[in-house]
């Protein structure tokens, strides 16, 4: 039972339908990095979605539009454990005996909750308040030992290890649980809005002009870029210049992202150019990434049968590992 796990990735998507920008380059991108080098599971979190409510014809369409853009974007459902969450029992499960094992004092610290929930936070819903309760049995039925995160995920991953850590001293089977690692992307700056340099890009945001769909036509791409705020000083090499010039520093920082090469480098072959020219270099750049990954998605959207062959063969192999786990765990905590 105690036999050391061997290296293993998870890492959960919710399914949000029209993936962006932000969620390629910070995601998807590393995700397929990921697969080359080891063991991976990658799920579409549908029981996370739900801890605010969720038209059901929305959801299902944009669980199956997650697992295109999956697919699209490079994820190999031969290698790596593709499935949705929901079809796993287990992770339900032992979420439940999380919420037994986790404290209050815990949850409480949790940033993210008081964000989501704002100012109402007494009509925000428990699913919501103990979502890193599950989160945690999401890793931890896997006994993944890695866990690729951003920044505001890292708080998450800590009370992950922490419940790992009690079960383990509560049962006295101190090597049952391993306590997974962050994997952080290096060199790699969060993608934001292109209508607001101080904010995270995100689909919730009103303007779709404040972000790049995957799903995006080269025309859409070229007027979003051509539209993106930023100001009319030059472009220097001095990082410096670039600390109080949000807008800016985050198109230079996609330019960077999505050619793969550092910031210095960027700012080096742009120097002294004003941001018109180098807006349009952005949006060559963009086009090239990301029109082929849309073209994809779109071709995968129309095989409704393939997607769902796709999950059901990816729930099966979760399964195995899940309900393996899972027997162990019951076993441990005294259940018959």
């Amino acid at each position: 039972m105690n036999k050391k796990v061997k290296n293993l990735v998870f890492s959960g998507v919710q399914p949000s339908g029209n993936l962006h920008l932000g969620n390629y380059l910070g995601a998807m991108r590393n995700f397929v990095e990921l697969q080359k080098k080891m063991d991976c599971v990658y799920s579409i979190v549908d029981l996370h979605a739900i801890t605010v409510f969720q038209d059901p014809k929305k959801l299902e369409k944009s669980i199956m539009e997650t697992v295109s853009s999956f697919i699209a974007c490079g994820l190999d459902f031969k290698k790596s454990i593709i499935f949705n969450q929901s079809s796993v029992s287990a992770h339900a499960e032992l979420a439940w005996i999380f919420n037994c094992v986790s404290r209050l004092g815990w949850l409480n610290r949790m940033t993210q909750f008081k964000e989501k929930a704002g100012s109402n936070r007494e009509n925000a819903s428990v699913g919501l308040y103990v979502y890193p309760n599950l989160m945690a049995a999401d890793i931890l039925l896997y006994k993944a030992t890695h866990v690729p995160v951003g920044d505001d995920q890292k708080q998450h991953l800590e009370l992950c290890r922490d419940i790992a850590n009690k079960f383990n001293n509560d049962f006295n089977n101190s090597e049952f649980f391993p306590l997974p690692e962050p994997l952080i992307q290096k060199n790699f700056s969060r993608v934001m809005s292109l209508r607001d340099g101080k904010k995270k890009m995100s689909k919730s945001e009103d303007s779709d002009f404040s972000r790049i769909n995957l799903q995006d036509s080269e025309d859409d791409i070229e007027k979003k870029i051509k539209k993106a705020k930023t100001d009319s000083h030059l472009i220097t090499a001095n990082k410096k210049d670039l600390e109080n010039r949000p807008e800016a520093l985050n198109l230079l920082n996609i330019y960077s992202s999505v050619t793969k090469t550092s910031l210095e480098t960027t700012l080096k072959e742009m120097e002294g150019k004003d941001f018109s020219k180098f807006k349009k270099k952005l949006a060559d750049a963009l086009i090239a990434s990301i029109c082929p990954i849309g073209k994809k998605i779109k071709e995968l959207n129309k095989d409704k049968h393939q997607l769902l062959t796709i999950l059901r063969d990816g729930t099966e192999k979760a399964k195995v590992i899940a309900d393996k786990n899972l027997k162990e765990i019951k076993q441990i905590v005294g259940f018959i």
